[in-house]
């Protein structure tokens, strides 16, 4: 009797610890699947190579302030961004919560090294250092193509959307943006009027026309260049207060560098607010209008600073 008690008990534990061990078993094999689950992960080609990237990244540097743009538009934290040159709107990211990685074009890399983050977004001011980003963490490059803007600028706005599970929130802004942009290019159709967009710069004027840096005005916005033949590239083409007195544009739309970058001191009014331009039909019909260099120097492409640019345009011809 004593024998068949003693078997059972071992049978009963031998039971037990089988019946564990197929519940560990069980139990790991369900927390790896939720592992595999949350890296889930993709491979992004862009200008710069092929990255693969986690999904829904949890420490993420960004330098590029469009791309910033749409992250705090669609409620995604970042842990870094460079705070020297940061836009009045994004002020937020001053806070001491984020880190500063340094400046737009001399990143802080030991500090990054220190985040250690999971993505970096870089743009056009970092691309010569992509190798030293990716050698820390992967890296992608979301710069516009301003010949064909609104493209690339929907293309970045879905990439981002995509990695952090955001896309139907994505595809919600960019129709707002273009339904706006119908309505701003059948304005800027139908007044027939001609414009010239400018930098302002240390004392230097330089013209943008159709396919350049700000070339959205005339290629996306719908209004008439006041000279097709403008020298293409980002720094535009170096013009004199003459060249604005020979085209006369009706509109005359002024980015001002300096607003931005030297401590907020203008540097637009006293090259085009002068005796010599005075009688352009700008100047004259007060079409003189001074754009946010924030949207337009240094976050353009952003889902908040796109639609912002249509607003201060459409408010322009009105």
């Amino acid at each position: 009797m004593m024998k068949k008690t003693w078997q059972l008990i071992l049978l009963i534990f031998i039971v037990a610890v089988f019946a564990t061990a197929c519940g560990t078993d069980a139990k790991e094999t369900t927390t790896g699947s939720e592992e595999k689950k949350e890296k889930e992960t993709l491979t992004i080609k862009h200008q710069l190579g092929e990255t693969t990237v986690e999904k829904n990244p949890e420490k993420v540097v960004v330098f590029d302030f469009g791309a910033l743009d749409t992250l705090d538009k669609l409620a995604v934290d970042v842990v870094g961004v460079p705070k020297q040159s940061l836009p009045g709107y994004l002020e937020k990211y001053n806070d001491d919560k984020y880190e500063n990685v340094g400046g737009l074009k001399e990143p802080d890399f030991e500090k990054i090294n220190e985040i250690g983050p999971d993505l970096i977004i870089i743009s056009g001011r970092q691309q010569d250092s992509y190798e030293e980003f990716s050698e820390i963490a992967p890296t992608i490059f979301v710069g516009l193509d301003n010949t064909r803007y609104m493209d690339s600028y929907k293309e970045n706005s879905n990439l981002l959307g995509e990695i952090f599970g955001k896309e139907s929130e994505v595809e919600s802004e960019l129709a707002k943006v273009e339904e706006a942009i119908k309505g701003l290019n059948e304005k800027a159709t139908a007044s027939g009027k001609n414009a010239l967009v400018i930098l302002a710069n240390e004392g230097n004027i330089s013209a943008y026309g159709p396919g350049s840096r700000f070339g959205i005005l005339h290629d996306v916005f719908g209004i008439k260049a006041v000279d097709e033949n403008l020298e293409v590239s980002t720094h535009g083409q170096s013009v004199s207060p003459e060249y604005l007195v020979e085209k006369d544009p009706d509109y005359l739309f002024i980015v001002d560098r300096g607003a931005v970058v030297e401590g907020g001191q203008s540097s637009a009014k006293s090259i085009v607010e002068n005796s010599l331009v005075e009688n352009i039909q700008a100047v004259k019909n007060d079409n003189v209008v001074y754009l946010d260099a924030d949207f337009w120097y240094l976050s353009g492409g952003g889902l908040i600073s796109v639609a912002e640019m249509v607003k201060e345009v459409e408010a322009a011809i009105e």
